[in-house]
């Protein structure tokens, strides 16, 4: 058997013995819902506060412009947010080192619409409180890619749940951090809500443990498309609600300084409703990094060999759907402003927890004001140049600033305001 989790908190490590222990719960299409208990202090499914004294402060000074800025909005296709101001995040990093550069000032920094300079009107420092959503693949396919690591001596669907496991017993640190758990196969399915609350941590980690995939579907898209802007789906599996179906609010609802998706998942897309260009335009409209965990990296480079080349057997992964999905995932990485990981062994994920963890909190928070709208559904590219020194000369060759690529702008006649 493989070594014990040692990357794992002890908390998780007995979770783990226990779970093995217990008798195999029958296939489901959704997780089992557990009977209610009562959890800490109460305070599960509390959505992050959404300003600091700070931030009242700014807004005063600046009511004018602010009452302009325009709500989140929602469309079928596409989804888009009609506003007069842009706003984006950015890590500092050293090309050679991978150093991320703390302590910079609004003067260190350059902004660039379309090759044409912006004043910046809005600049935050690196905050610590974080709000992130793991969105995990749990399926078949998971147990199927998983096993490659695992064999016969444990649930190959562990290789997808423990980054999400370690993430959220190490990195969520209450009060001020918040987390939300959604898994996915033919459809997403929220396990918990924004939660700080231990105990709801470990109920989500336990819950993930105890079930077994059902279904072989991974329809990423939709379950992006879900995560980012919500919808109407199943309702929190933690939440032991009546109603089998409720609305859920994404992450673009959320407003919090530090918000990003962790997505642990083997980038294969079954037969979502929406296409893989649909998807790129979600992802790219809705400005929240996604850090990007692969699971399916180990079983390509053992059994790529083996693997049909031209697609000849209909619904068999081959080398083609692997290298299309690192594709996928590559994009959606770089294009929300994130990064992607390929995992290959388990004892990757603490290094990749937190290099993600730490790329979250050094985040440069900014905004310029437009002077006229953007044209409905025309992309904008955006680049962000820094002087680390501040002699003047910004650093290309040896900083790398880490941001959304394009901004797109709105289709206001198209678009719904959430309720």
């Amino acid at each position: 058997m493989k070594a014990a989790f040692s990357s794992l908190a002890s908390l998780l490590i007995f979770t783990f013995t226990v779970s093995l222990a217990a008798p195999a719960i029958s296939a489901q299409s959704r997780p089992q819902r557990p009977d209610a208990t009562k959890t800490g202090d109460g305070k599960r499914n509390n959505r992050p506060t959404p300003k600091t004294e700070e931030e009242l402060k700014k807004e005063a000074e600046e009511k004018k412009r602010l009452d302009e800025e325009k709500d989140s909005v929602y469309v079928d296709d596409p989804i888009a947010v009609d506003t007069n101001i842009v706003s984006f995040d950015a890590v500092v990093v050293n090309r050679k080192t991978g150093q991320i550069i703390g302590g910079l000032k609004k003067g260190n920094f350059q902004v660039f619409e379309d090759g044409v300079k912006k004043e910046i009107s809005n600049f935050t420092t690196p905050e610590s409180p974080i709000t992130v959503t793991l969105l995990l693949e749990y399926s078949k396919w998971t147990e199927t890619f998983g096993s490659a690591a695992g064999g016969y001596f444990e649930p190959g669907a562990y290789e997808a749940i423990r980054p999400v496991a370690q993430f959220l017993t190490r990195f969520i640190k209450p009060p001020n951090d918040y987390a939300s758990v959604i898994a996915f196969d033919l459809r997403p399915t929220p396990i918990t809500d924004f939660t700080n609350d231990p105990a709801r941590i470990n109920q989500t980690i336990n819950l993930l443990l105890r079930n077994r995939p059902a279904f072989r579907e991974n329809n990423l898209f939709d379950s992006l498309k879900f995560t980012l802007y919500g919808g109407r789906g199943d309702s929190v599996v933690l939440d032991n609600e009546k109603e089998e179906k409720s609305d859920y609010l994404g992450m673009v609802a959320v407003k919090s300084k530090r918000r990003a998706v962790i997505l642990v998942a083997s980038g294969i897309d079954t037969f979502s409703k929406i296409n893989y260009g649909e998807a790129r335009k979600i992802v790219q409209e809705a400005g929240i990094p996604i850090y990007i965990i692969s699971t399916g990296n180990l079983f390509y480079k053992k059994y790529e060999q083996y693997m049909d080349p031209g697609r000849t057997m209909p619904g068999m992964p081959d080398r083609m759907t692997f290298l299309q999905a690192k594709n996928q995932m590559n994009t959606f990485a770089k294009e929300s402003g994130g990064m992607h990981f390929e995992m290959t062994f388990e004892s990757e994920i603490p290094a990749y927890l937190e290099s993600i963890n730490s790329l979250l909190r050094s985040q440069y928070s900014m905004a310029y004001d437009l002077e006229k709208r953007h044209e409905p559904g025309k992309r904008y590219k955006l680049e962000v140049k820094v002087d680390v020194d501040g002699d003047g000369v910004t650093d290309e060759k040896t900083f790398v600033v880490q941001h959304r690529p394009y901004i797109l702008g709105a289709r206001a006649e198209n678009a719904k305001k959430k309720s």
